[in-house]
């Protein structure tokens, strides 16, 4: 009777020991997610006072997770697209009256209008997708005036004459 009445006592000791520790476990961990003990902010150790506000979220409050802490957010102000794609479309089908842009989705439709040299009027919607300076970013799509779409050929040559202009822009502006 009493072996197993030590038993029992080393089994709840054991458990009562192992419930205290995940218990401290558990504090600890809570502490430093947050950053509080009581309510209040504390600066970890070691840490500049200018170090500690970076790891605060905008509103003042400490990251509580490691997806706070990488998470980006966006506020509406972030353009996805290609600036030098959108220069060179603009630049490079210049002879079209635009109708309307919109930067953040990266679409540019323009009127009809002749090219220098040319006799066939024309209209285009480029579709700008990645901010990337590829050729897979850039949709370029051109109409008649029928509104018949034009030659594969004569859109991979408009295409291809963006390209190579947002490339010399990339390469003018000195940031490769």
């Amino acid at each position: 009777m009493r072996h197993c009445s030590s038993r029992y006592g080393i089994l709840m000791m054991t458990t009562k020991t192992l419930f205290k520790t995940s218990i401290l476990l558990i504090a600890a961990l809570s502490v430093a997610s947050c950053g509080r003990i009581g309510g209040f902010k504390s600066t970890p150790k070691g840490t500049a006072a200018a170090d500690y506000e970076e790891q605060l979220q905008e509103d003042g409050t400490p990251r509580t997770s490691i997806w706070d802490a990488i998470k980006q957010r966006d506020d509406g102000r972030k353009i996805g697209v290609n600036r030098y794609l959108w220069n060179a479309s603009l630049e490079v089908l210049d002879f079209l009256p635009v109708e309307s842009v919109d930067p953040f989705t990266g679409v540019i439709v323009t009127g009809y209008g002749t090219p220098p040299g040319g006799g066939r009027s024309y209209r285009a919607t480029v579709f700008i997708k990645d901010p990337a300076l590829d050729a897979r970013s850039l949709n370029v799509s051109l109409q008649t005036r029928g509104g018949k779409p034009v030659a594969a050929g004569t859109q991979r040559a408009v295409e291809d004459a963006i390209l190579t202009r947002a490339r010399q822009l990339r390469v003018a502006d000195g940031r490769l």
